[in-house]
């Protein structure tokens, strides 16, 4: 009987915990949205002094932007010939040779006409939060707009506020995607991750020279990375 209870009390206990935690992972995620979203801008015309148009990498699939990727693409283009910026930046991921967003992103933007100058490619964008680090610190930007799918750009726009950007984001043109219920999941826990992030602030792993986004695009071409504390 004594057992019977004990195990009872530690269910209960139990069930609390896994209540507590779902409530703060809704909050958090909740809170996100919260303050983000009149960020997230349709009349992108009326935008002025952008220092340029981040896109967020999505994925390549043999040398080609995957079709989120695509979308991405295209919105920022749209974008740079409606002048909103002069300057656009491809952050991504380029850890190896064998995998490589950014020069897949600024091959397909110079295909549209985009000048190569003008691109400038994050080779270090391995996470939204290190985008938006790398954004500020590396590249100097102080005022952006950010393009992505709506259910991402709340995160990269909460990190780059709690960064000191302004910040805002035009939504890739909205399309079904497959596989989405699952990209929408894993954001919640990936926002509630985030939160804590831009808490603490912790630098990107890869530094390197500051890189201002005023410049020529063309030197970040195939640029080497750096580690911080020396190590790769």
């Amino acid at each position: 009987m004594i057992i019977g209870k004990i195990i009872k009390k530690s269910c209960l206990i139990i069930l609390v915990i896994i209540v507590l935690i779902t409530l703060i992972v809704l909050i958090l995620n909740f809170w996100v949205v919260l303050t983000t979203r009149k960020q997230i801008v349709d009349n992108y015309q009326d935008l002025e002094d952008i220092d340029c148009i981040i896109v967020l990498g999505a994925g390549v699939w043999k040398n080609k932007p995957s079709p989120m990727l695509q979308d991405r693409l295209n919105t920022a283009i749209d974008l740079y010939n409606s002048e909103v910026a002069t300057k656009i930046i491809m952050s991504g991921d380029h850890g190896t040779k064998y995998y490589d967003e950014v020069n897949t992103m600024k091959n397909y933007a110079k295909d549209k006409g985009v000048l190569s100058s003008n691109i400038f490619m994050d080779h270090a964008g391995f996470s939204t939060y290190d985008s938006m680090y790398r954004a500020k610190h590396i590249f100097k930007a102080k005022k952006i707009v950010v393009v992505t799918q709506k259910y991402h750009l709340y995160r990269a726009l909460y990190i780059a506020n709690s960064l000191g950007l302004e910040a805002y984001g035009v939504e890739a043109t909205p399309k079904d995607y497959s596989g989405q219920m699952m990209r929408e999941l894993r954001e919640i826990l990936a926002r509630d991750k985030d939160v804590f992030k831009s808490i603490v602030k912790p630098k990107s792993i890869y530094l390197g020279e500051e890189l201002p986004v005023s410049g020529d695009g063309d030197i970040t071409n195939d640029i080497k990375m750096e580690v911080k504390d020396g190590k790769r």
